[in-house]
């Protein structure tokens, strides 16, 4: 009986998502996105979608977006706040942290991304 438990346990297949940590945000992140959304009149079902797209100057750009969710999209919730992730995206993004900096010169999100092996100046773009 043991040994049929066993063979039906090897034929188990998991999602590669299920075992990839998300994307987390930090509360001025979240605060910053949900003011964005409020100020687009965004509906309830909308949130923020993080992706990776090929291009930039080390060969993956980050996008944000404001989206619905998808068919084999990740759905992670902060303080209400629904983040999307594809599942072609994950990979490339997974144990990243999105934190919203305002400084002297600039403001905006910043990626800090354990998986990136380089990033270029500007921070929008990675090499994985």
């Amino acid at each position: 009986m043991a040994e049929e438990f066993h063979k039906e346990v090897e034929n188990v297949t998991t999602n590669p998502a299920d075992e990839l940590p998300g994307v987390n945000l930090t509360p001025k992140a979240i605060e910053k996105v949900k003011l964005m959304l409020a100020k687009e009149g965004a509906t309830p079902d909308f949130g923020l979608r993080v992706g990776v797209t090929g291009g930039g100057c080390s060969g993956f750009q980050y996008s944000l977006s404001f989206d619905g969710c998808k068919e084999d999209d990740v759905v992670k919730e902060f303080d209400g706040l629904k983040v999307y992730i594809d599942t072609i995206s994950l990979p490339y993004i997974a144990g990243t942290t999105l934190d919203y900096v305002e400084g002297l010169h600039n403001a905006g999100f910043r990626f800090d991304n354990p998986r990136a092996s380089r990033t270029c100046g500007c921070g929008s773009s990675f090499s994985a």
